[in-house]
């Protein structure tokens, strides 16, 4: 409860039939107490004040489950990736990332050399991948889109090649998308962080 309100949205609406809402979640069937085998309301004392309690207090259950467990089981069903997200979330957000060292003690330290950038697969997603679930899927494929200022790119030169990286800077993506603006009349029409998803 917070201010006097319940923070799981209960008491719920009538409906006489399950139906999506618009956040993607569903809204059950709540039918009314007066309709033939729809149940009844009760009156309870709260707090020193009389709540009628109707269908619109039952929190979704499965009886199937409740006898087989012998305990309540929370029952939501899933329609929408945005609901099996909420499920699965470790599945669906890709692998993680961490940074990690290795070393030897006996020699002098390279920090530079030590650590490295590494991906980790959890358990959850070791287990769909092994068992070939295809659960989500990235399209179009993540790029890292450059952003800098007019020949402020990254140049990385040795004493040999120094003239020639300072004449000829090297491409990027951003440096490209304007190449492709000149030539393209649709690509004009695109921002940047959109061509990926029509050009690989």
């Amino acid at each position: 409860m917070s201010d006097g309100k319940c923070t799981k949205r209960y008491p719920r609406d009538l409906l006489a039939e399950t139906i999506t809402g618009n956040d993607g979640y569903p809204l059950y069937r709540r039918r009314q107490t007066g309709d033939k085998d729809c149940g009844k309301s009760i009156t309870l004392r709260v707090r020193n004040n009389d709540v009628e309690v109707d269908n619109r207090w039952v929190v979704p259950y499965s009886p199937i489950l409740s006898k087989i467990y012998k305990a309540h089981i929370n029952v939501e069903y899933c329609n929408l990736v945005k609901s099996i997200k909420y499920i699965c979330k470790y599945v669906n957000k890709g692998s993680d990332m961490a940074v990690f060292g290795v070393g030897n003690a006996s020699r002098s330290s390279d920090e530079i050399n030590q650590y490295q950038l590494g991906r980790y697969v959890s358990s959850n997603e070791a287990v769909w991948r092994i068992l070939s679930f295809a659960i989500h899927e990235r399209h179009p494929t993540v790029v890292h889109l450059a952003v800098h200022l007019e020949n402020g790119q990254r140049v990385y030169f040795t004493t040999e090649n120094a003239r020639k990286r300072s004449l000829t800077p090297p491409s990027t993506t951003l440096t490209a998308f304007f190449s492709f603006c000149d030539d393209d009349m649709f690509g004009r029409t695109l921002l940047y962080s959109e061509v990926p998803s029509y050009f690989t």
